[in-house]
């Protein structure tokens, strides 16, 4: 998704840290769970809605903010002015390829060093990039990897809690680097383990056997095994396609469609079938 800098500015508030806590344990990757308290009478919005989290610089480049988006997993209005929202952040680390470095990101160690009074300013609402079909006969892909499943947690807790009686079919396939990144579907966290007795509702975890692996390389396998579910899945009319998380996912979605489909020019016609129809949807980044 691309974003204007200044529109972004002229579209920003200033949100409290109202509690930073780390959801994983000390000797794991550091993942927390922000709640952030925004008192600004003009912001509305909606558990899988979109914000943006300004850093401010100097950053590499000369570039005076730094921007990244965050699915906001829940919230809690207190009052007719006042907003709490909840969103996860990983602490991530990059790795030079040629140097072989490694180097902290910037919004990721931001929110994670922010503490309890602190204010950070964000942006937007954006509009959610997955909505929930009108049909309740409807079919539904999801497809992701690391914490791009969060706006899963809130698209299938919509279907079940809000609309009920689901008919169609719900299938996720997630791509983790280790067991680790299955916290976003642990009951302590009320999230998707809660739906696996919905008659509706299949989930596909796939683990990578060295953790250092890429998340994508265990989404392909996964998604290679049930391909034929899948494809035939797909060409139903009914059927939407969520895409979430690592970009580089989507290169892996089309070699292993393309196989199943016979070629890559019948799996890229399917695809843009979808698109034209609007029932493809991504959320995806670098």
């Amino acid at each position: 998704m691309h974003i204007n800098l200044e529109e972004a500015l002229g579209n920003s508030c200033q949100a409290t840290v109202k509690s930073s806590k780390r959801i994983t344990s000390d000797n794991t990757d550091e993942i927390r769970e922000l709640h952030l308290s925004i008192d600004e009478p003009a912001f509305r919005c909606m558990a899988g809605q979109n914000i943006g989290v300004l850093v401010p610089g100097p950053h590499p480049f000369g570039n005076e903010f730094h921007h990244r988006y965050y699915t906001i997993a829940g919230m809690h209005t207190e009052d007719a002015e006042n907003v709490e929202i909840e969103i996860l952040v990983r602490r991530c680390f990059y790795i030079d390829e040629v140097s072989g470095e490694s180097y902290p990101g910037i919004s990721s160690n931001y929110l994670c060093d922010a503490i309890p009074g602190e204010q950070i300013t964000i942006t937007g609402p954006y509009k959610a990039a997955f909505r929930v079909p009108a049909d309740k006969g409807s079919n539904l892909l999801m497809i992701g990897t690391g914490t791009g499943i969060a706006p899963f947690r809130t698209l299938v807790k919509s279907i079940y809690d809000q609309h009920g009686d689901w008919q169609g079919k719900v299938r996720l396939f997630y791509g983790a680097k280790s067991g680790l990144d299955t916290l976003y579907m642990n009951d302590q966290n009320s999230d998707l383990t809660n739906y696996y007795d919905e008659a509706t509702f299949k989930a596909y975890s796939a683990i990578n056997p060295r953790p250092r692996m890429d998340a994508s390389v265990a989404l392909g396998n996964s998604l290679a095994e049930n391909s034929a579910e899948t494809w035939a899945l797909m060409q139903e009319p009914n059927t939407y396609v969520y895409l979430a998380g690592l970009k580089k996912q989507v290169a892996v979605l089309d070699k292993v469609m393309s196989k199943v489909a016979g070629s890559e020019a019948a799996w890229q016609a399917l695809r843009k079938q979808l698109a034209r129809e609007g029932r493809w949807a991504e959320l995806t980044f670098q």
